[in-house]
């Protein structure tokens, strides 16, 4: 008892310290707590080291770049691509056709009042650690970057999350060129392997400290009209082989069929890979669950994290219109369109599922959400 009461006192200590750290870079720097709370926690907590990240990360040259040369040119080819293929289930006006595109996500006037360390509306939370040796943790998340509106503040609330979360292991989904060297800036202690360099992409983030990246590779979707692809990375954790996957399956009703096509591709991929050798597979599948069952279902050895924790209904919905009001639709939506699977490989390093938790359903200071979509944070435990 006297044990785990110290243990309390010490954990309220770290708190209170990184939250007066906060205070005094947020005051030098003339930001946020959320921004102070990423460069710290990348930075191990050291304050030289964070504002001298701060102020090395030249942002404003990345994204007048970017958003002005790059952005404009890919709205009217990549969104129209999108949109004549959408229907009123997943449509949104993402892109408008006005100067406000061309956004500098380092621009904006601090969002935040608050000196705790919040991810948002200056609600304290409790900073998570690193997992334990035996643990990995993983995030994986659609973040939206197509919806330019609030997007500065979008982009620093992931960062915040994973200041808070830490995780070993992060998927991202619907990435674009300029978010993707925003999260560059901020998030040094990642390794960073993305699935595309124009339009919309993937990415892949491995924390250095955690994982050892060895490989990838690219595997393209032959018939998808929307720029969709299998992002793969072999890696190491703690001795054990990893075989990582993500991708972003052909949105819409009317596209189930590639969809199914596509899935049916990741399980073939899955079946190639050594059995002594783990895969997690994390992404935003736009699937329903009678598409699964006409492929098939699982392969062999493979199980859906919700499924195995119990099919819990407070997880089961990772896109609804009806909690998450970033889309402004008239009718309410709800679906699991993000999954995570895993094919454990056989003893002596078996990993099993742990828990699941989903994240993003806090408003940032804007009064929207990181993403339409909720991020999906899971760990396993060998």
């Amino acid at each position: 008892m006297a044990s785990a009461a110290t243990d309390v006192c010490a954990a309220d200590g770290v708190e209170k310290t990184r939250l007066l750290q906060c205070e005094e870079f947020a005051s030098i720097t003339g930001t946020d707590s959320a921004v102070a709370q990423c460069y710290l926690a990348e930075n191990d907590w050291e304050m030289e080291r964070a504002l001298n990240s701060f102020f090395e990360a030249d942002m404003e040259s990345v994204f007048d770049v970017e958003f002005e040369e790059g952005t404009r040119k890919e709205n009217d080819s990549t969104e129209m691509k999108r949109k004549s293929s959408e229907d009123p289930e997943t449509s949104n006006k993402r892109l408008k056709k006005t100067e406000t595109d061309c956004i500098d996500l380092t621009s904006e006037e601090p969002s935040g009042s608050s000196s705790t360390v919040s991810v948002v509306n200056g609600t304290a939370a409790q900073p998570v650690e690193e997992e334990a040796d035996g643990k990995l943790s993983l995030l994986t998340w659609n973040v939206d970057g197509l919806d330019t509106l609030n997007l500065a503040e979008r982009a620093r609330g992931l960062c915040s999350y994973l200041a808070l979360y830490t995780p070993d292991i992060v998927l991202l989904q619907e990435v674009v060129p300029p978010y993707i060297q925003y999260i560059r800036k901020r998030a040094v202690s990642y390794t960073i392997i993305e699935g595309g360099e124009e339009g919309y992409f993937t990415a892949l983030m491995l924390k250095k400290s955690r994982v050892k990246f060895l490989k990838s590779e690219i595997i393209p979707y032959p018939m998808t009209q929307m720029m969709r692809n299998l992002l793969i990375a072999q890696v190491n954790f703690q001795g054990q082989e990893l075989c990582l996957m993500t991708s972003h399956f052909e949105s819409c009703k009317n596209q189930s069929n590639e969809r199914m096509n596509q899935l049916q591709l990741m399980f073939r991929k899955m079946r190639e890979t050594s059995e002594n050798t783990t895969i997690i597979f994390g992404g935003d599948t736009n699937l329903r669950d009678t598409e699964v069952a006409k492929v098939g279902g699982l392969p062999a050895g493979v199980c859906d994290v919700w499924e195995t924790l119990g099919r819990e209904e407070h997880c089961r919905y990772t896109w609804d219109t009806k909690a998450n009001g970033n889309k402004s639709v008239p009718y309410v939506s709800r679906c699991r369109f993000d999954r995570v699977y895993l094919r454990p490989a056989p003893q002596p390093h078996k990993m099993a599922v742990d828990h699941m938790v989903l994240v993003g359903q806090e408003k940032l200071q804007c009064g929207r959400y990181v993403s339409d979509h909720w991020g999906i944070y899971c760990t396993f435990s060998t």
